[in-house]
C-alpha cells in the first residue's frame, strides 16, 4: 500500500461519477497536502465533466501536523472544491466508514448532500477521551457512533458495506 487516498472516475449503474477513497492503512488515513490535492483534483475534474462525486472516508487521523499549515489548509481546499461542485447542482455523497475522524471529518466527510455511515462506525473530530478531558463531562453511551449521530441528524442513514453499491447507485439516481 502506498497511497492514503485513491481517486478516479467510475461508473455505477452505467452512470459516471468521481470517486475518492481514503485508506486508514496509510498513516491512519490522515489528510496531508497530497491527500487534499488528490481529492480536490477529482472533485474539480468531476465538476468540469458534470459528474456527481462520492467520497468514502476511512480515516482515523487528522491533519499531518509535521506538514503544518499545508496540511491544515487541506480542509478548506477540499471544502471549497465541494462548494463549487454544489454550485453546479452536482450531488456529493459522503460515505463514512470506521473510523472517520479528524481533518477528514472536518474537511469533507460531513458536508455531503447525503451522508451514509456504516453500522457502529466511530465518527467525529476528536476522540471521546480527548473530548471528555477537555470539557470534563462524561459523554453519553454510543457518543460518536453512527447510530448516535443519525439520531442527531449528522448522518442521513446507515448502510452495511454489502449494500453500499446498490445504495450509492439509488442515491445518485435520486439526486440527479
Amino acid at each position: 500500500l502506498r497511497d492514503a487516498v485513491l481517486t478516479g472516475v467510475g461508473k455505477i449503474e452505467g452512470k459516471p461519477f468521481g470517486l475518492a477513497v481514503t485508506d486508514s492503512r496509510f498513516i491512519m488515513g490522515s489528510m496531508g497536502s497530497v491527500v487534499g490535492e488528490r481529492i480536490t483534483r477529482i472533485i474539480e475534474y468531476a465538476t468540469k465533466k458534470k459528474y456527481p462525486v462520492a467520497i468514502v472516508s476511512g480515516s482515523g487521523g487528522g491533519a499531518r501536523m509535521y506538514e503544518g499549515m499545508f496540511s491544515l489548509m487541506q480542509m478548506a481546499k477540499t471544502n471549497a472544491a465541494l462548494t463549487r461542485l454544489a454550485k453546479k447542482g452536482l450531488p456529493y455523497i459522503s460515505v463514512l466508514t470506521d473510523p472517520t475522524m479528524g481533518g477528514v471529518s472536518a474537511g469533507f466527510a460531513f458536508v455531503g448532500d447525503v451522508v451514509i455511515a456504516e453500522p457502529k462506525a466511530l465518527i467525529g473530530f476528536a476522540g471521546p477521551r480527548v473530548i471528555e478531558s477537555t470539557v470534563r463531562v462524561t459523554l453519553p453511551e454510543g457518543f460518536q457512533r453512527a447510530e448516535f449521530l443519525q439520531t442527531k441528524g449528522a448522518v442521513d442513514f446507515i448502510c452495511d458495506r454489502r449494500e453500499l453499491r446498490k445504495t450509492v447507485a439509488s442515491t445518485l439516481a435520486a439526486c440527479s
